[in-house]
């Protein structure tokens, strides 16, 4: 090798320490999923300049595989697509767990033309590399038309290899954080938001709704002679009768609506813009849903339950968040030295 080779080689090597290093930077600095993997993305362009390039990602519940990062020609047209367990090249790296680089995909029958179709891209070539996580493949990376696909040797392998490890950490962490704040804010039983998470909601929701006058309204739930169920059944029946409850709850409300539960056998719903008479019709629909419903089923229990409620509204009954939660709460109260399976109001008491 003469003096300008050698002098070329050692300039790559340090523009690729550089680039690793950059890469390095990004994983150690922030824990923003999106910000390491940008980096990832255009060290990955700089690199090997293909057509298009795709992080591809496993769906956890589904298998199937769902472009979390697409740049190029096509990455517009692939947003929204997804490919179904082992389909295409990319699904047969998921499947085996080894890299896959194919020269002319009209020759290899592992290639799924329906991307083709979408996007209006004709692929030639594809480099596939897996992204492995500690205990499996998190997904892919994929280069569409890879311009040296040809001469990819050793060291491009090594440098892909080096990026898709680097991605693996980014995304390990990111779910590992985004599992640690899952825990601080998920009640374990019901898988609801717990009441730490509630009074940090309702900050947020007293700030929004002061500044551009919006009405939303807390409903307390209770169930009616819980102690009696633990009681006879145990405190496993117990809990899963809580949970089944929290999932119906949840089930009955809105998308920006939020259920908790508060503590013990007792919940809170939050309704964002949402005044009083239309709160009182949730709590109606609630107590008539839980009234109709038949538990434990499954395990063969059929339990009937009912549900005492309170409601209260922002500003109508209270201005901030303690008086609010303290009027649902005894709203809710009301209930329960009374009928029961019924609904008190803050200001109404009550209701027929």
């Amino acid at each position: 090798m003469g003096e300008t080779d050698s002098t070329v080689e050692m300039g790559k090597k340090i523009r690729e320490l550089s680039v690793f290093h950059e890469v390095g930077k990004a994983l150690t600095s922030t824990l923003d999923l999106n910000q390491v993997l940008q980096t990832i993305m255009e060290k990955i362009s700089s690199f090997f300049r293909p057509d298009t390039w795709s992080l591809l990602l496993v769906d956890e519940e589904t298998g199937e595989l769902y472009f979390e990062i697409a740049t190029g020609e096509a990455a517009e047209a692939l947003k929204g697509m997804r490919l179904k367990p082992g389909e295409g090249i990319a699904g047969w790296v998921i499947e085996h767990g080894q890299p896959l680089i194919v020269p002319n995909v009209a020759e290899d029958e592992r290639f799924a033309p329906r991307l083709d179709e979408v996007t209006k891209v004709q692929t030639r070539s594809v480099v596939c590399m897996p992204v492995r996580g500690r205990d499996k493949i998190l997904g892919v990376i994929e280069l569409i038309n890879y311009i040296a696909e040809l001469k990819l040797d050793e060291d491009d392998l090594f440098r892909l290899q080096a990026l898709a490890d680097y991605a693996a950490i980014a995304i390990e962490n990111a779910r590992y954080v985004q599992r640690i704040h899952e825990l601080t804010i998920t009640d374990d039983c019901t898988k609801l938001y717990n009441s730490r998470y509630l009074h940090a909601v309702l900050d947020a929701e007293v700030y929004r709704s002061t500044r551009y006058q919006y009405e939303f309204s807390l409903i307390f739930v209770d169930i009616d002679y819980f102690k009696k169920v633990n009681d006879k059944h145990g405190h496993l029946v117990g809990s899963k009768l809580l949970a089944q409850l929290g999932n119906l709850i949840k089930g009955h409300l809105r998308l920006i609506d939020f259920a908790f539960r508060y503590g013990g056998d007792e919940f809170v719903i939050l309704l964002p813009q949402t005044p009083k008479r239309s709160a009182v019709n949730v709590a109606r629909r609630l107590l008539q849903l839980v009234g109709r419903h038949t538990f434990m089923s499954e395990e063969g229990l059929n339990l009937k339950i009912t549900v005492s409620l309170g409601v209260a509204s922002f500003p109508e009954d209270a201005a901030n968040k303690e008086k609010i939660i303290h009027l649902a709460d005894e709203a809710m109260y009301l209930v329960k030295r009374n009928e029961r399976n019924a609904i008190a109001v803050a200001g109404q008491g009550m209701l027929v």
